[in-house]
């Protein structure tokens, strides 16, 4: 490899930067590439969820389900002087590292507002009024079902869907499912999460104490004068943006509603652009190349690293500099967390009956029926009434697949849950249920999806297929 040029792909992976000590990277390079193709798996959150959730159902259901749950009831905290704050390690993950999975949904709906599915109202009314179908009927659906007064809080519990499921299924179906299938899915899901979202600010919060509201608002108010002022750094947004979390979680309202907040204010328009780019690299590159005869060309080629750095940073949009920086550790940290601290129903001794039994009974029913209902029923009114129209590509049987595949709640849904219900008995009745109707409903998305769904045949199949006809 001569010098001055940059290896090829084969070279680098052999090809290791000066001071690095040879037996140890490759060790390290080995153990890391298996991870590295597990996670560009489209469907790779929904496998870690799943094996969270499996081992969260054995462990609460093993000899050492005390175990289980002395670890979420372990508390954590600070003391610094006079001030101290302590909390359980469940309520970290639900109520702080869950802001951070609500921060990224709250970008992605931002983003996709912006330039993506919900950007235009042709393509966005068919996603959103299948959303609000699969969130109403299963509402009312629990509501029907339901007769105890203890067992109505949980209305809310399946009216999300979970997108790490829901795109694992689609996955699985490979060249069965469209791309246009997967984007409708994915406005749906994004529509469906701010519904969520809304529910859990109006109808799953406490007393609202203003003062804590007015530290929130504070909080919201310095990150929109720091965009203003154009403050480009992330750290810098930090200290507002945890001044927001902690007035909502004084306020009553649920501190995750502050990661969405702030999520909806992040700006999704980039500064300099692929091509600001590409003209500033070549500009730097031209810099560079002329300064090398001088008697210092490493200086020259640092001011030239740091304005190149600067417009890849600006290259896009800081929304989405984040989303890919944060999404790795919300899909394979923080939902398996999530997962594996509130998947664990001791299902030993538990009794369905009365309140818990009408729980678990609707929520099942609102997931595996009312969710396909409310989405077939209200896209196919939409569609005959012409108010909206089906992707190109897209029959009304693609819709009914996606309605089934709707009905896979689990992560929001256990995350209301736990806000709806503090009775024990009401709280593990409604996470199995959601358990099993999530699985329930993933297996009839399966089934569902391969015999409504078609592969689409190759060229020398329909080539075949042509010459045995004529």
């Amino acid at each position: 490899m001569s010098m001055g040029r940059l290896p090829s792909n084969s070279q680098r992976e052999r090809a290791l930067p000066p001071e690095a000590w040879r037996p140890v990277a490759t060790l390290v390079r080995l153990a890391v590439r298996p991870l590295d193709h597990f996670f560009r798996i489209e469907a790779a959150s929904g496998i870690v969820l799943l094996v969270s959730a499996a081992v969260a159902l054995f462990w609460a259901n093993s000899p050492w389900a005390a175990s289980y749950r002395a670890l979420w009831h372990t508390h954590v905290g600070f003391h610094i002087g006079a001030l101290a704050f302590e909390n359980t390690l469940e309520w970290l993950v639900n109520d702080v590292l869950m802001a951070v999975f609500f921060f990224v949904v709250g970008m992605e709906i931002r983003k996709e507002a912006h330039d993506g599915e919900l950007s235009e109202w042709r393509r966005a009314v068919l996603p959103a009024l299948a959303a609000v179908g699969g969130m109403l009927v299963p509402a009312a659906l629990y509501m029907a079902a339901v007769t105890s007064n203890a067992a109505r809080p949980g209305w809310g519990i399946p009216m999300a869907t979970d997108i790490a499921f829901a795109v694992g299924v689609l996955t699985l179906l490979g060249a069965r499912v469209p791309p246009a299938l997967r984007t409708l899915l994915l406005a749906l899901a994004v529509i469906d999460d701010l519904g969520a979202i809304l529910v859990i600010a109006i109808f799953y919060s406490s007393g609202i104490a203003w003062s804590g509201l007015a530290i929130a608002a504070l909080g919201l108010l310095l990150i929109v004068l720091m965009r203003a002022i154009g403050i480009r750094s992330f750290a810098a947004y930090v200290p507002p943006a945890a001044l927001a979390w902690a007035g909502t979680y004084a306020s009553g309202i649920h501190p995750t509603i502050a990661g969405v907040a702030v999520g909806l204010l992040t700006p999704v328009q980039a500064w300099v652009g692929a091509s600001g780019f590409v003209d500033e690299a070549r500009s730097q590159a031209q810099h560079v190349s002329e300064e090398l005869a001088s008697e210092k060309p490493e200086s020259a080629l640092v001011g030239a690293l740091n304005r190149v750095t600067f417009a890849s940073r600006e290259a896009v949009s800081p929304a989405q500099l984040l989303i890919d920086s944060l999404h790795p550790w919300v899909a394979f940290l923080i939902m398996p967390l999530f997962a594996l601290a509130n998947a664990g129903v001791d299902v030993r001794g538990l009794k369905l009956g009365g309140a818990a039994g009408e729980v678990s009974l609707a929520i099942m029913l609102a997931l595996i029926l009312g969710k396909p209902l409310g989405v077939m029923i209200v896209s196919f009114i939409a569609l005959r009434l012409r108010v909206a129209i089906l992707p190109e590509g897209l029959a009304f049987k693609h819709v009914a697949v996606l309605g089934v595949v709707a009905g896979i709640g689990f992560t929001m849904s256990l995350f209301i849950a736990q806000l709806g219900f503090a009775d024990a008995t009401l709280l593990a009745a409604a996470k199995l249920a959601v358990l099993v109707a999530s699985a329930t409903a993933m297996l009839l998305g399966l089934v569902l999806g391969r015999v409504l769904l078609s592969a689409p045949r190759s060229a020398i199949e329909a080539h075949s297929s042509a010459i045995q006809t004529h």
